[in-house]
């Protein structure tokens, strides 16, 4: 056999077998060499550093084998940790320099990947495939390099995105302890359009996590909410020592804008003092200590729900899209709607969320709360895993431009873990007001009894199973297909398909926009009452 002196990657010399085609391609027939560069693809994919090892320079395919073991072990590692201490796993991700350092990891792997790759490709030895076969090798190559390096650069990319993320929209402070097993966090909605004076959180609700299993409970409270006390230790309980008691003008969601213009100095540090009023102010109507929150522009609001994907719900009754107001009129009238939401389960895009959200014509505050509460469930149901990955960076910047919280970057690890607790657990409700207290008739947030809402709060604090009251399913007749509606005379003068004084109709957005034209309010009120049943779907 045929031999000759080599160099095998060490500097040192020893005998090798010149028809080895491993090694030595030159002597092998097409098909083998052809079948040679892509075992060695294939090496370098499963076990970077293998094809060096056998084909090439030993010293370099030892040296990038250590380095592969190790990032296998270190990979099956944080699979560990992801299973037995998420919360750990979340806290490398999001700390500001323990991520830093893991994107410098992944961006060094990914260089050292298509560098083997490339000294893969220098071992195959091109000029010696055939020519029908350079291309087949060649786009394996490139094929190769984009799954492997170019997946681990993108999610070096994301960590980045969402390094900077957190960074903008979360405070540094200290960790704050749950009270009484529980973080409360107030969740607003607020909305400084042109027509309004400051920024009014028309959407006003605390979430409440148990910290432990993250049960939640949503309280919402209406924005028109009077007479709102503030608990012990609070700067405003010196200013309104009676609760928040002016009349109408002290309606709870101008105490933001009360705060952010006259009373800045009575919370000299705090980044928003209305929030932090609004947070009083809050506590003092559920008797409980809320601890942050979190504010969301509702101008930016359809943007997040775009970049989700859209929410998927199922909607009990029809919503119109209100359009603008007719100049002059007192009270306040809109011209007919500039389109309305259907009934029945879809998937709403940011634009239609908004306004199933905030859209509150020929009904009252407390239809919109409901809506309110279901949009943040379907929010909270939808916004898994596998979207934020999908749809990480549009979210991620959505968020930056939306979101207003003082929950301490450190803790934000602690909290995302909650979230996935809380996820495929029924969220309880309760609303500070009709249907749960009272009728719209009784005025209850006008007078609101807070003996008997410190009560009810702590009961569904301590209550482990759902509230059917707050937070049960659609019932099964479902409305906005056919209605009961007063008699209408046709043009005859006789009456159709009349039963006693209402008539059996066919609710269409035709006939939704008619009513509306002709300002038939008062059956709109009766047809649209239903618009507050919603459940996520």
């Amino acid at each position: 056999m045929m031999t000759a002196t080599r160099n095998d990657g060490n500097g040192a010399h020893g005998a090798g077998t010149l028809t080895d085609p491993v090694r030595y391609p030159e002597s092998a027939p097409p098909a083998v060499r052809t079948k040679r560069a892509f075992v060695l693809l294939a090496l370098t994919l499963v076990l970077p550093g293998s094809a060096q090892t056998v084909a090439g320079d030993r010293r370099l395919g030892r040296r990038a084998l250590r380095t592969t073991f190790a990032c296998w072990g270190l990979l099956i590692l944080g699979i560990i940790l992801a299973v037995t201490n998420r919360t750990l796993v979340v806290g490398i991700v999001t700390h500001r320099w323990w991520s830093l350092l893991l994107i410098a990891v992944i961006l060094g792997i990914a260089v050292g990947w298509v560098l083997l790759f490339l000294n893969t490709l220098r071992l195959i030895r091109m000029p010696l495939l055939d020519r029908g076969a350079r291309p087949l090798v060649a786009g394996a190559l490139a094929v190769l390099m984009v799954l492997t390096s170019g997946s681990l650069a993108y999610g070096a990319y994301v960590l980045g995105v969402g390094r900077s993320t957190v960074g903008s929209i979360f405070q540094s402070g200290p960790a704050f302890d749950p009270v009484d097993g529980r973080y409360n966090f107030l969740l607003m909605g607020g909305d400084a359009g042109e027509d309004r004076t400051g920024r009014r959180p028309d959407s006003i609700s605390v979430i409440s996590v148990d910290a432990e299993t993250g049960a939640t409970v949503t309280f919402s409270i209406p924005r028109n909410f009077q007479n709102a006390p503030f608990p012990e230790g609070s700067p405003l309980r010196e200013v309104y020592p009676d609760g928040y008691n002016c009349g109408d003008p002290c309606i709870i969601n101008s105490l933001y804008t009360d705060v952010t213009q006259n009373y800045t100095d009575l919370y000299p540090d705090a980044q928003d003092p209305g929030a932090e009023a609004m947070m009083d102010a809050a506590s003092g109507v559920l008797g409980i200590e809320v601890q942050s929150y979190v504010l969301v522009d509702m101008n930016g609001f359809e943007q997040l729900v775009d970049a989700m994907g859209g929410i998927r719900i199922d909607a009990g009754g029809w919503v119109p899209i209100t359009a603008a107001e007719i100049p002059g009129t007192y009270p306040i009238r809109h011209y007919p709607p500039d389109g309305w939401i259907k009934p029945g389960v879809q998937t709403l895009d940011g634009y239609h969320a908004l306004w199933y959200a905030r859209s509150r014509e020929f009904v009252t505050d407390y239809e919109r709360i409901s809506r309110q509460q279901c949009v943040q469930q379907a929010m909270i149901a939808q916004l898994d895993p596998a979207t934020l990955l999908t749809r990480f960076q549009s979210i991620a910047a959505a968020g930056t431009q939306i979101v207003e919280t003082d929950i301490p970057q450190d803790q934000l690890a602690g909290f995302v873990d909650l979230g996935l607790k809380a996820q495929g657990q029924e969220t309880r409700r309760l609303t500070i007001g009709p249907p749960d207290f009272g009728t719209p008739a009784e005025n209850f947030v006008t007078y609101p009894d807070f003996d008997r809402i410190h009560a009810r709060v702590q009961e569904m604090l301590a209550v482990g199973a759902a509230d059917p009251a707050a937070a049960g399913p659609l019932p099964l007749e479902r409305a906005g297909v056919v209605a009961q509606v007063p008699s209408q005379t046709v043009d005859d003068g006789t009456t159709e398909g009349t039963t006693g004084d209402v008539t059996d109709v066919v609710i269409t957005e035709e006939y939704l926009q008619e009513l509306a034209t002709i300002g038939d309010d008062l059956t709109l009120g009766d047809l649209l009452a239903n618009n507050g049943e919603c459940s996520p779907a």
